[in-house]
This record gives structure tokens, C-alpha cells and sequence, in this order.
């Protein structure tokens, strides 16, 4: 095996040394995965749409904007360190997680803003339900069942430390201002059934007045 080799497949294999004995990869020497939430329209609750691989959070800000917001309409975005979302539970069928959620007492301590999520459908994006105030992810996990909690069936719940969040930054909101003129980037943008059209016009034209 090539162990010089560029591809990252062979990389991130660990190193084979002498027989029955297989080096350790280094710390941190792939990136991360980031989880990047979307917010589609001004008035709308923000919903996860995928992640992104990044060495810091500053860079996964920068690759989520390439990646999630070049041909989809949106207007913020943030980013967060996977490490830093705790879920419940997933649950099937007519289940509500909320079931699986107990109560836990007040804790000791400084309580702070829990991002809550909250999936709605098997298969979609978990949404955005409100913010909590708690000490743990396991108090805030508590307190989202206290006012999340509704007949509707939830499969999924998240709960992330707002600190943690990468948001998009007041002055940073005018990166979106120009997507909607960026046309050329959409396939519409072209008409070309309009221009087939016009030219298969033009070639009959021509065939009429050849004749």
C-alpha cells in the first residue's frame, strides 16, 4: 500500500506496521462534523438541513453558506460543533419521545438558553420549537417536555446550548441580499424551452422561405 498516497479513503486507514501491531491515528487529524440549521423565510421557525465536514466552526460557517445557501433561498443560517447537540431518544409509530422524557429536579447552578428541536415527521428536518432554560441538556430536555408537549406525536428531540451556536451576525445578513438576482444560477433563468421554441421557428421560417 501506497502510505504516501493523496486519496483520503487510503489516509484515513491506520498506519500497518509490523505484524499485529497497527499504529493509532493521530488526534484530530480529520475534520469534524458541524450541524447546520437554515432559517428559509423572515417569520419562520429555523430547521436543520445537514452538516458539514470543517476544522473549526468559523470555516463550518463559511462551507454551510457555500453549501446550503448557493441555489436554496434562506435569510440566516447557523452552524454547531455535533459534539455539542444531545438528543433523545428516536421513537416509531404513534410513540411521542415525550413518553421517554422524565422529569428532573431544579439542579444546582447557573441556569442557561437550551435551543430546543424537535422532530415532527420520520424522514424530514427536525424544526425549531423555542428556548429553555436549564442547568443540564438533561433539565432542558425536561423543561422542553413541560412546554413542548402537546397531543401531536414528536419522534426526536434536541437540545443544544445556544452559547455553542455560531449565528449569523447582524452585519452579516446582507451576504443573502443578492441571492435573489443571482438568476443565472437556476436553471429557469434560462428559458430553454423558450428558446428551442424560437429556434425551431427559425428553422421553419427558413424552410418556407427557401422554398
Amino acid at each position: 500500500m501506497n502510505m504516501n498516497s493523496l486519496d483520503p479513503r487510503v489516509n484515513r486507514l491506520p498506519v500497518i506496521g509490523k505484524p499485529g501491531q497497527i499504529e493509532p491515528k493521530a488526534t484530530l487529524d480529520q475534520f469534524g462534523t458541524f450541524e447546520v440549521f437554515v432559517q428559509p423565510k423572515e417569520g419562520k421557525p429555523f430547521q436543520h438541513e445537514g452538516i458539514v465536514h470543517a476544522p473549526n466552526l468559523e470555516m463550518a460557517f463559511v462551507l454551510a453558506k457555500e453549501a446550503f445557501t448557493r441555489r436554496f433561498m434562506c435569510v440566516s443560517i447557523y452552524v454547531v460543533d455535533t459534539r455539542h447537540v444531545y438528543t433523545s431518544p428516536m421513537t416509531e409509530g404513534n410513540t411521542s419521545v415525550f413518553e421517554f422524557i422524565h422529569e428532573t429536579p431544579a439542579q444546582p447552578g447557573e441556569k442557561i438558553s437550551y435551543e430546543i428541536y424537535q422532530l415532527v415527521k420520520r424522514g424530514k428536518q427536525h424544526v425549531h420549537a423555542g428556548t429553555v432554560q436549564a442547568v443540564t441538556p438533561q433539565e432542558a430536555m425536561s423543561e422542553a417536555k413541560k412546554v413542548f408537549n402537546t397531543d401531536k406525536v414528536i419522534y426526536n428531540l434536541w437540545a443544544i446550548r445556544t452559547r455553542d451556536i455560531r449565528f449569523t451576525k447582524p452585519e452579516e445578513q446582507e451576504l443573502w441580499l443578492t441571492l435573489p438576482e443571482k438568476k443565472f444560477r437556476d436553471a429557469s433563468a434560462y428559458k430553454a424551452g423558450d428558446k428551442l421554441t424560437e429556434f425551431l421557428d427559425k428553422q421553419k421560417n427558413q424552410k418556407f422561405y427557401g422554398n
